[in-house]
Parts: structure tokens; C-alpha cells; sequence
């Protein structure tokens, strides 16, 4: 099969076309003929070596696809060989073929073809996994999403939107990208080149500030997002765009206040736990997505081949919603 493989750490050109024998799946496994695969930020970050993945990771990077099903291990009980399927993997999306657990997989939503459904998986299951389970969003609370026009800021924005949220505060880095977060259902997008977002956010909130902010910048964010948390407010780490990692926090702040700070990366986790989120992903966000109430935005499509200009693109910031690439076999 065609792959594209990560040739050593460095810049968008170190990504090159390679042959590689198909995967054969084993226990409860599937092996996917892929039609479509999402280019993330996290694909970045194994790139250019700033990111270790899980031990036992391919070197070929992409960890959402969708496809068809070519064949089953012998665990394999839900889908049947000509399924369609998407998913989350740890590695191995940027190809012809790739396995995947059957947790892990969930059908295609009605409707999608396999472009659109590949813009799904890594955005729902982490932003489930971070806003839902870990930051326990629930109706009627309010929201701040930092990255708003992003794969993951779009996501979450619609998906509280389409689950009651109160009011949703997204910040972003244009005029356009902030119109764009407005449409989807933020209540007020700010532009963070030009505005001062704590200020705005804690005007608009009369003082009280947000439920749960979802953060996928930290570094110098992180005091003003806890600043911005209202009592019993929760911080969830999504990501980390800074290259500061280390942040502090008034301690007695926290404890007075009953805050919560958290975070998610579901590439690390568990089989079971991945399992766990796909479930919950489908009973709650599948009927949304199949009844035309959300929709993941796909900014721009390109061929297996063109990873290095997806690459470019990602990096350059100029998108808004999802990149993706499309295997022709």
C-alpha cells in the first residue's frame, strides 16, 4: 500500500511517500480500506518531534479515518466485512489500509460520505472526552473556547450550542474566523489579536464569569482563565499551542472557590477508555450529526499525496474547521 511516513523529526517536508505491506488485523481488529483521513494538530507535533507518541506508535502519522471495512480479526464481532466505518487511531491513517479496534469504530453517519465522516472522530471524542466527561458540561451552563475556529474550538462550540448551553465565548485570530464561531452558535467570538478577551468575557458575564473553559493554548492563558472561572468553574486542557507548559495558580484561589483544572489527551489512552468515549459519542453526538443539527466544517480536501501542503496549511493557521486528506485507490 501507499503511505506517507514521518522520515525524521523537522518541517512539513520531511513528510514522503513510502510502500508499506497492508496491516493484517488481529483479536478485535479491523482492517479498514480508507477512503478519508483528518489532519490534526497532533500529526504536527509527531512531525516535528516536540510530541512523543504512545510506545508502539507507527511512524506513519494520522489518527482519524474512515473507510470500508477489507476484513476482521477473529474477535471482531459488530461490523461486517463492507461496512462503512470511522474512528480514531493511534497512527497509521495516512495510508491506503489501516487497522483499528472495533470499540474504537463507530458506522459512518447517515448521509456522510467518507470526506465528511473522516472530520469527525478526533474532534467529538476528545472534545466529549474533555468538555463532557472531564469538564461535566451540562445545560444551561456557559462556555469559553479558546481556538473557537479550530477543528476542536468548532466542535465544541456546536456541540454545546446543540446541547444548552447558556452563552458561549470563543476566541480567535480574525475578523472572519470570529463570524464564523458566531454562526455555529457562539454567543460572542472575540478577535484575540485585537480585543482583550478576560475583560469582554467578564463584562458579558456581569462578573461571574464561565462554567468551563476549554483551553487549547495554556502557558500565559492559564491565569486568566482561572481568573474567568466562576465558583465551582472547571479549566480543561485540550492542548498546549505555547511552548510554555509549566503555569502557577493561587492555591487557596482554587480551593475557596471549589475549582476543578483538567485536561484530556485521548490518543494515550486505553483500548477500554477510547471504547467508553465512542459509545457515549454516539448515543449523544450521532443524532445530532444525522439529523443535520451539527456538522463538522471542512475548511479543505486534499489528495494522500499532498500531506506536506496539509501540513503547510495547518501550521499556517489560515483554516477554519477541518483539513483532510482522500485516498483514491
Amino acid at each position: 500500500m501507499t503511505a506517507i511516513e514521518i522520515a525524521c523529526p523537522g518541517g512539513p517536508d520531511v513528510l514522503r511517500a513510502v510502500r508499506r505491506p497492508v496491516p493484517e488485523p488481529c483479536g478485535d481488529e479491523l482492517l479498514v480500506r480508507i477512503g478519508a483521513a483528518g489532519v490534526n494538530r497532533v500529526d504536527v507535533f509527531q512531525r516535528t518531534g516536540i510530541y512523543t507518541p504512545p510506545p508502539g506508535t507507527t511512524d506513519i502519522p494520522g489518527v482519524e479515518l474512515s473507510g470500508v471495512v477489507e476484513a476482521r480479526g477473529p474477535q471482531a464481532r459488530r461490523y461486517a466485512v463492507g461496512e462503512r466505518i470511522c474512528g480514531i487511531v493511534r497512527g497509521g491513517g495516512y495510508a491506503e489500509y489501516c487497522v483499528i479496534p472495533e470499540g474504537q469504530a463507530l458506522p459512518v453517519p447517515d448521509g456522510y460520505d467518507d470526506v465528511r465522516a473522516a472530520g469527525v472522530p478526533e474532534t467529538f471524542f476528545t472534545v466529549w472526552a474533555a468538555l463532557f466527561m472531564q469538564g461535566r458540561f451540562q445545560a444551561g451552563d456557559s462556555l469559553l473556547v479558546h481556538g473557537g475556529s479550530s477543528g476542536i474550538g468548532t466542535t465544541a462550540i456546536m456541540l454545546a450550542r446543540a446541547l444548552g448551553a447558556a452563552q458561549i465565548f470563543a476566541t480567535a485570530g480574525s475578523e472572519e474566523k470570529c463570524r464564523v464561531c458566531e454562526k455555529i452558535g457562539a454567543t460572542r467570538a472575540i478577535n484575540y489579536r485585537e480585543e482583550d478577551f478576560v475583560s469582554l468575557v467578564r463584562e458579558a458575564t456581569g462578573g461571574r464569569g464561565v462554567d468551563v473553559v476549554l483551553d487549547m493554548v495554556a502557558g500565559d492563558y492559564v491565569a486568566k482563565n482561572i481568573s474567568l472561572l466562576a465558583d465551582d468553574g472547571r479549566l480543561s486542557f485540550v492542548g498546549r499551542m505555547s511552548q510554555k507548559l509549566d503555569f502557577s495558580a493561587n492555591v487557596l484561589d482554587v480551593m475557596y472557590r471549589r475549582l476543578s483544572i483538567t485536561g484530556v489527551s485521548v490518543r494515550g489512552q486505553s483500548v477500554e477508555r477510547k471504547t467508553a468515549i465512542a459509545r457515549a459519542v454516539e448515543a449523544k453526538a450521532w443524532p445530532l450529526l444525522e439529523s443535520g443539527k451539527i456538522a463538522p466544517l471542512i475548511d479543505t480536501v486534499l489528495p494522500l499525496l499532498a500531506a506536506v501542503e496539509a501540513h503547510r496549511l495547518l501550521e499556517s493557521s489560515r483554516h477554519i474547521g477541518k483539513v483532510i486528506l482522500e485516498i483514491r485507490h
